[in-house]
């Protein structure tokens, strides 16, 4: 009796290849008053178009909130550049259609993407960032990261 040869082993859960390639990402992450934002970037090879010069990016968002009080994301402001120097300024309420309340020692995770018309760029901001308890204010830096694609041989970031 012969044995068959071995079959590859295909990637049967789409959730922990996810898991997996998210592990693998690049990781940016800054803190500002026990708020903590991560961000993990990925390349979107099937939604570029470089001849065209499309260059798009996912970026999935961890927000931890480590502080000892509740915080809710009012907005954003992002600053966009892309390898040409050139600088959009996106400017919205809450993240993703949502004004998040997160609790102490909670987390709220959101993607989103970027198109930039060269094969790369970063982005950087700021969550403004209230507080129920005192009805203060205070703005979370969201750490610069890079938009780096396989399309650009020198990469600067």
């Amino acid at each position: 009796m012969s044995e068959n040869p071995s079959q590859p082993e295909l990637m049967s859960d789409p959730e922990h290849a996810l898991a997996e390639a998210m592990e693998s990402a690049p990781r940016f992450s800054a803190t500002t008053k026990g708020v903590k934002v991560t961000v993990r970037t990925f390349w979107l090879d099937d939604q570029s178009q470089p001849e065209e010069h499309r260059f798009a990016w996912a970026y999935h968002i961890t927000i931890e909130n480590g502080s000892k009080h509740t915080v809710q994301v009012l907005s954003r402001s992002w600053e966009i550049v892309d390898g040409r120097g050139r600088v959009e300024h996106v400017h919205g309420d809450g993240v993703v259609g949502e004004q998040p309340v997160i609790g102490p020692k909670e987390v709220f995770e959101y993607t989103s993407g970027a198109m930039l018309e060269t094969p790369t760029g970063f982005m950087s901001g700021v969550y403004h960032i209230f507080l129920p308890a005192s009805a203060s204010r205070f703005d979370a830096q969201i750490p610069a990261f890079s938009l780096d694609s396989p399309h650009h041989i020198d990469l600067i970031h």
